[in-house]
Formats: C-alpha cells, structure tokens, sequence
C-alpha cells in the first residue's frame, strides 16, 4: 500500500494517479496495481491517495547491496528502461513533482552552467522521472513510485540514476556503461548537467559526499557539448 499526501495546487493538470496510469506499460518490471482510493482534506488544502499494488519482489536497493548487483540485474533494468522509452503517453515527468519543460531545463542548466549555450532537447520519450536506489527492487529487478512519470527528455532516468551513484565512482561509472546509448546521447549530456544543478547549484550542500564527483562529471561533459 501506497499513502500519498499533495496540496491542492499539485494535484492539478493531468492529476497524480501516475502509479493508477503505470498499470499500462508493457515490457516494465514492476508490481501489478490493483487499486486506488482518493480523499480530499479541505481543511489542510490537500489531497491524499492510497494505492494498493502487489508486493515488492524484493527489498529496496540499499548501501549493502548496491555493489554486489549481478549481470542478471543490469540486463532486467535494461529491459525495462528500454521498454519503457517506446511507450506512448500524454503526461509529462514531474521530477520532484515539478512538470519538466524546456524553458525549466534552459533555466537550471544555464544558471549553473553558463557556458553551455544551446540546451535545446531534441527527443522526449517516456521515463519514470525518479530512478533513484530506493525505487528498484534487489535481488529481482522491479522499478516502483510512479507518480511522476511521463514525457522527458531522453536519458533523464539514465542521468538520475547515474547522479544517485556518483558517491560510488565504480557504481555511476557501471551505469554510464549499461546506458551508454542515452548519457552519450546530446540530450542525455544536458540531463546530467540537469542533475548535477542539484548539486552544484544555488542550493549546493558543502557537505554532500557528491561535491567533488559532480564537479569533476560535469566540467568534462561542459567541455564535451562545446566541442559538438
């Protein structure tokens, strides 16, 4: 069972049944949904939602397992992930719960980054919108939370999960392998500088074990969208 809780002003738009709306993808790993109960909340100006699904195949990725994962695994979030992007659909990705535009990627990527002067996308496809280790299952693959899935830019789930491992080189340097084809891709460079604001940006944290990483990451692909 799923709980959620959102304001009103988020709710708006094409709604947030995204793990309701999940139930239509093909070829996915993930846990069957079964259904949906919602209720408004007037006097805290908000909506809950609980989603019932079946049971996690397995338990969340977690530091002691993040390592260890097995060719088996790669191949299923391969799969999956790539499954996934020929999927057709008219929402939009909402990372962080915020709809992702072009005019929201302009706007981060060049206040952090200021030399990179085209952040035109040229390809949107289905992503979940939030891959992150705690949103996989371990040892059998399984992607779950799909309220913010829709419509991104190519390599966003890619660059998401590349961003979560930089703590481990080894660990991000695996996923850049198994999703070479989109961190490669023009787009997929600018999705990980998408990330990297995070980061590096206004908000940048001194303390975050990524610092260094992401700042290392992301002067080579600068460097790389400059020499075209």
């Amino acid at each position: 069972m799923r709980i959620e809780r959102r304001p009103l002003a988020k709710v708006k738009g094409q709604g947030w049944n995204g793990t309701e709306c999940a139930a239509v993808l093909d070829g996915v790993a993930k846990p069957a949904w079964l259904q949906a109960l919602s209720w408004s909340d007037a006097a805290r100006g908000a909506m809950w939602r609980a989603d019932e699904t079946e049971l996690l195949p397995g338990e969340p990725v977690g530091p002691d397992s993040v390592l260890s994962l097995p060719d088996e695994w790669w191949e299923a979030l391969n799969v999956s992930l790539d499954a996934l992007a020929a999927q057709h659909t008219t929402r939009v990705a909402t990372p962080d719960t915020v709809t992702i535009t072009q005019a929201g990627v302009t706007e981060v990527i060049k206040e952090t980054f200021p030399d990179v002067t085209d952040t035109t996308i040229r390809e949107w496809s289905p992503a979940h919108a939030d891959l992150n280790w705690a949103n996989v299952t371990a040892p059998q693959f399984c992607l779950f939370d799909w309220e913010d899935w829709g419509m991104a830019p190519r390599g966003l789930d890619a660059a998401w999960l590349w961003g979560n491992s930089l703590v481990f080189p080894d660990l991000a340097e695996r996923v850049r392998r198994e999703r070479r084809r989109d961190l490669e891709s023009r787009d997929g460079q600018l999705m990980s500088l998408f990330f990297c604001t995070k980061i590096l940006g206004r908000h940048t944290d001194p303390g975050d074990p990524r610092l260094g990483f992401a700042r290392i990451e992301a002067e080579r692909i600068v460097a790389e969208l400059q020499a075209g």
